[in-house]
């Protein structure tokens, strides 16, 4: 399980508590208003940014002070952190080998993570070469060949239509039941978090809740929820 414990994140004037515990294989929405501290909140936990105080715990291990490459987790943005001048294999290789060496045995593992991910026979291309909804499925089949047992999504499919949107969710729905990875993604459509998370931390006023059922929260919003969904 990944546990927040007495966690403060504090930047200027900008404050963030979160005391939580989030079970392993959930899948969990963080939703909330804008500049609440979603975002910031997954960086601390990926290790890109220190919190003023408190620790980060998966399964009761201390991975506060962890570097970011070291910690069992990926993580997808929205602008998919593809290398623009390497192929997709060698991008998906970086998954497997941070030096991007590709081994014969790797080859045949990149291989099906590009079909599974719906890119086959497009591994020599360049992220250029690729459409949006392309890109965001090859930055999933790196995360599917990282195997980590925490996914953290910093709305990577925002820029995508509806249907490819969907289908992206379903995808990562799929391969977190397969896996039993614990999924953690920010979304500013409460449609993204009914569709793929039980559970939501609500963040605002200053605070990361516990997981709530997601249906309930969003049918029944407290104020701070309600005047962010025009609601």
């Amino acid at each position: 399980m990944l546990t927040l414990d007495n966690l403060i994140i504090e930047q200027g004037d900008f404050r963030l508590s979160a005391d939580l515990t989030i079970p392993a294989g959930a899948r969990v929405a963080v939703i909330g208003p804008s500049g609440a501290g979603k975002s910031t909140l997954l960086s601390v936990i990926a290790g890109f940014f220190a919190a003023t105080q408190g620790r980060v715990l998966w399964r009761g291990e201390d991975i506060t002070q962890t570097d970011p490459g070291a910690r069992p987790l990926s993580i997808l943005f929205q602008d998919q952190n593809l290398f623009p001048h390497l192929s997709v294999t060698r991008n998906l290789a970086l998954g497997l080998n941070p030096a991007g060496k590709v081994a014969a045995t790797d080859r045949t593992r990149i291989e099906t993570a590009l079909i599974r991910a719906g890119l086959e026979g497009m591994g020599a291309r360049k992220p250029g070469q690729l459409s949006g909804g392309q890109q965001s499925r090859a930055a999933l089949a790196r995360a599917l060949l990282r195997a980590r047992p925490m996914l953290l999504l910093d709305e990577p499919f925002a820029a995508l239509g509806p249907a490819l949107k969907a289908e992206m969710l379903g995808l990562v729905a799929q391969i977190a039941r397969e896996q039993g990875t614990t999924v953690l993604m920010v979304s500013h459509d409460p449609e993204d978090a009914r569709a793929l998370c039980p559970q939501t931390v609500l963040v605002a006023d200053g605070v990361a809740l516990p997981p709530q059922d997601t249906q309930s929260l969003l049918d029944h919003p407290p104020p701070s929820l309600r005047a962010y969904l025009g609601a």
